[in-house]
């Protein structure tokens, strides 16, 4: 149990004081009231009850005790081939989650399905073993039967290159005993080595919606042959403006394929593509009627600061108790940079991901960030999507959701797998409105968020920080333009003259190759008091070191090609 679930909020104020009223810098009654940490807990469900009633959504266990109706003990009770349990193992993966108990028997039957499940709960697997399970690899009696051997047999569909990523070394740890040959196929890298891949034969491809339509329209990708296909993050391939490119996906695949679409929402365009492809699907969702759609076991904090404090408010913050891994998200791409910039120039090991980085610097920082040799990502949502790594502890939220569902997989990248973790947000003062209808929307106690600076003891209170702590823990770097001459000096006058002599030579008027030559001598003055050390500015009077500039300015001028004219002609 994390240390802030330990500390018990001050008791609430008697019911005759004033609402919110503050006797002492101990006491905080207002905070009881509020509620400023939500946790929820799963409930586990049984495989029984939906193979019973595969199409009951959701699935619940109300009246009926964890010992009367427990978990299937391994992969192995559910169906799943030996091999895969064996890979499973040696991968430390012994017990199913929820959504997997659910989802693999009824997958295994070869049905279409929905599985509506948080980010986090383990849903790669639930469709990951029953494709694995599903398609022949080489050294099967049958594979060199079908009609194309080496062709796709399962594809997946993700909607970023991480999630694609993420979803292809999951396969690979399920299929490690077996010869099935897993790629993964997106944007921004070459097209040399997926094409060889898939010359050379593959039975699982997993991708991007962009590149995999490119190689198929190509003729390079054959999707004829598809027995497995699933929809992973479906909700984000909607928002990120995908479903064109699935439809067109989906047309090129066999009509009789088992398909299973998993997505945390189900806004209604999800729901029309499930019923434009999905026949008879069954209805799977992890989680009983009463959950929250937010995360489990995370412990929730809203915060209303102020956008020039909030890098001083991380900092602290990234020095609380028991923080491990944390991910910070940003709305921006640029916002995401500088953040990162300044935590590491406060001394944190951080690093950004975002689009405008290209793909070898994303994988680098992600793989870093999986290694333990930088513990702060700052990411934005897009560039975020489908990263799996374990040991994240907190994740904040540097600028407020655009939504509920941002906020929902923004908050799921930690707590996963039934761990803990802390989500917080900050919310501006213009976005007050916006926070309003996520808690709305989402059932959350936090209405009206607390107003929150760096220094703060609530901030400290609640998340287990040393009071004593500072927003760096290196001291900051000499600014080496700046140990030589102070504000002021003749670099800042040098400056403001030069503007004045351009001004003037505007106002004296002059055309031609007179101009020209000034411009290239103008150049080269301004250039001579920084490497020789021109002393006209040292009087401090910028006005005044322009007057001789000016001076031979105006007698070049009178010279064309060497030949004295009037300042008329």
């Amino acid at each position: 149990m994390r240390p802030w679930t330990q500390r018990p909020l001050p008791a609430a104020p008697p019911p005759d004081g004033p609402a919110g009223l503050r006797p002492g810098p101990v006491h905080r009654p207002a905070r009881a009231t509020q509620i400023k940490a939500l946790i929820l807990t799963e409930t586990h469900t049984d495989l029984a009850a939906d193979a019973a009633e595969p199409a009951t959504t959701p699935a619940t266990d109300e009246g009926t005790t964890e010992a009367e109706r427990p978990l299937p003990e391994t992969f192995a009770d559910l169906g799943v081939r030996s091999d895969i349990v064996a890979a499973l193992e040696d991968a430390n993966i012994r017990h199913p989650f929820p959504i997997q108990a659910m989802a693999i028997p009824i997958a295994l039957t070869g049905a279409d399905m929905i599985g509506q499940a948080r980010t986090g709960t383990g849903k790669t697997l639930a469709f990951g073993v029953t494709l694995l399970q599903r398609i022949l690899v080489p050294g099967d009696p049958d594979f060199e039967a079908q009609a194309k051997p080496g062709a796709p047999q399962a594809l997946v569909v993700a909607p970023t290159r991480e999630l694609a990523s993420q979803v292809s070394k999951d396969l690979q740890v399920a299929g490690a005993r077996s010869t099935a040959r897993v790629m993964t196929i997106y944007g921004g890298v070459g097209y040399d080595g997926q094409l060889d891949s898939l010359s050379d034969g593959v039975e699982v491809v997993v991708g991007t919606p962009g590149r995999l339509l490119d190689l198929a329209d190509r003729g390079s990708l054959d999707l004829s042959h598809i027995k497995v296909l699933v929809l992973d993050e479906a909700d984000e391939m909607l928002d990120l403006g995908f479903l064109p490119d699935v439809e067109r996906i989906l047309a090129k695949t066999p009509e009789l394929r088992q398909t299973m679409l998993f997505s945390a929402t189900m806004p209604s365009a999800i729901v029309g593509l499930a019923r434009r492809h999905l026949r008879h699907p069954v209805n799977i969702r992890a989680e009983s009627a009463g959950d929250s759609t937010t995360v489990p076991t995370t412990a929730q904090f809203v915060y209303q600061a102020h956008d020039l404090d909030k890098p001083e408010v991380v900092a602290r913050i990234l020095q609380a108790e028991d923080r491990d891994k944390v991910m910070i998200f940003c709305r921006t791409k640029r916002s995401a940079q500088r953040l990162a910039e300044d935590l590491e120039e406060r001394g944190f090991a951080a690093a950004p991901i975002h689009g405008d980085l290209s793909q070898v610097l994303r994988e680098k920082a992600l793989k870093r960030f999986r290694e333990g040799k930088i513990d702060v990502l700052v990411a934005t949502d897009v560039a975020a999507r489908g990263i799996d790594v374990t040991g994240v502890s907190h994740v904040i939220n540097y600028q407020c959701p655009e939504d509920d569902k941002t906020y929902v997989h923004r908050i799921g990248r930690t707590g996963r797998a039934g761990a803990s973790g802390v989500a917080i947000t900050f919310v501006d003062w213009p976005d007050t409105t916006r926070w309003k209808v996520i808690n709305n929307t989402l059932g959350l106690p936090f209405e009206t968020p607390e107003e929150t600076y760096s220094t703060s003891a609530h901030l400290f209170h609640d998340l287990g920080i040393d009071p004593a702590v500072k927003g760096r823990i290196v001291p900051p770097k000499p600014a080496a333009d700046r140990d030589d001459r102070s504000r002021g000096d003749r670099g800042d006058r040098g400056e403001r003259g030069d503007r004045g002599r351009r001004s003037g030579r505007r106002r004296s008027g002059g055309e031609g190759h007179g101009d020209a030559r000034d411009d290239r001598s103008e150049t080269r003055a301004e250039s001579r008091p920084e490497a020789a050390g021109d002393t006209d500015g040292a009087n401090g009077d910028g006005a005044t070191a322009a007057k001789p500039r000016r001076r031979r300015n105006r007698s070049r001028q009178r010279l064309h090609n060497g030949v004295p004219v009037s300042r008329e002609g």
